[in-house]
């Protein structure tokens, strides 16, 4: 008769997969890292800093695309041994909340922002000429943006508003904190001193006016505004289907299992694999839902425990009282 106790719950139970995303450094290529060693099982609802919950996914697919070689010996070309080649993997899934991150990273491409436009603009698919940005003073937090008394009156409570600098004919990537674009050419998007704050990242909700300052609903992802920053109040998100730019983020994808267990899938870089696509799916009493399907190819990360070239990690939390095999 065995002494051991019984196996603890051991089966891989998910209901629905949460989705977090961060951005990676395009000027270094230093992608976000999530540590299991040190942010283990964290609440869902609250992630370790820089992941941005990006909520619940569906149909997630991960597709494994490395390749295997087998190298032969003797008279008989018997299987010596193996080795990997063509390392390679994308994973797909279904966002089935929209919002402009969850746009960017399905499109792929410039993600840009509608700013609010002079009635007299001509007309231009992605925006006209805006109204004029109002500038942001100094003292200013991720949070808290101050314009001033009367400035402030520019904006009103539930406004959206894009927070960077003026264009100032810069190439490489443009955004703060986050790239949005990146301009080969300074003669492509010269007449624009808006540009910036068209592809910015740094976009919030005011919830609340004082005589002052506006107060987001959620903190810039950027950061704190830069010196010489401005506001624009932004009416819509629109992406393009095609474009020479390319999003790379972080992404980490969790199961949260009814066993109590966990299991992430760790990619450290993400790009985008396929265009803008959207899906349908039924909803009860008559109605569907859409929902921005996104695919992407994983790029590699140099592991500095053994130098070795990396695509995805999978970490697992077993259940307490868990059998362990």
């Amino acid at each position: 008769m065995s002494s051991f106790a019984p196996r603890g719950p051991m089966a891989a139970i998910s209901r629905r997969t949460r989705a977090y995303f961060a951005p990676v450094n395009r000027e270094t290529g230093a992608p976000a890292i999530y540590d299991p060693s040190k942010h283990g099982a964290f609440d869902l609802d609250a992630p370790p800093a820089p992941w941005i919950d990006l909520g619940w996914v569906e149909t997630l697919k991960r597709i494994p695309a490395t390749s295997f070689a087998t190298v032969r010996a003797g008279a008989k070309g018997a299987p010596a041994a193996q080795l990997r080649q063509k390392l390679g993997a994308r994973v797909e899934f279904e966002f089935r909340e929209w919002g402009k991150l969850q746009m960017a990273l399905a499109g792929g491409s410039q993600h840009m922002n509608v700013l609010a436009a002079d009635v007299n603009a001509d007309a231009m698919p992605s925006g006209g000429s805006p109204l004029s940005a109002v500038a942001v003073l100094p003292g200013s937090t991720a949070q808290e943006l101050i314009f001033g008394a009367g400035a402030v009156d520019a904006f009103a409570d539930g406004d959206l508003l894009a927070v960077d600098r003026d264009y100032q004919q810069q190439t490489g990537y443009v955004g703060t904190g986050v790239a949005g674009a990146y301009v080969n050419n300074p003669v492509d998007v010269l007449r624009d001193r808006h540009y910036v704050r068209r592809v910015t990242f740094n976009v919030g909700r005011v919830a609340l006016k004082t005589v002052t300052t506006v107060i987001l609903a959620q903190p810039l992802i950027g950061g704190v505004p830069p010196a010489g920053a401005s506001a624009q109040k932004v009416v819509a998100f629109v992406d393009r289907e095609g474009g020479g730019f390319f999003q790379e983020w972080s992404a980490l994808f969790v199961l949260e299992q009814e066993s109590g267990a966990r299991v992430c899938f760790h990619y450290p870089r993400l790009q985008p694999a396929a265009p803008a696509e959207e899906t349908r799916f039924e909803l009860p009493v008559s109605l569907s839902g859409w929902a921005l399907h996104a695919s992407f190819l994983a790029l590699p990360l140099t592991d500095l425990n053994d130098g070795e070239q990396v695509l995805c990690y999978r970490s697992f939390f077993p259940a307490p009282s868990s059998a362990l095999y």
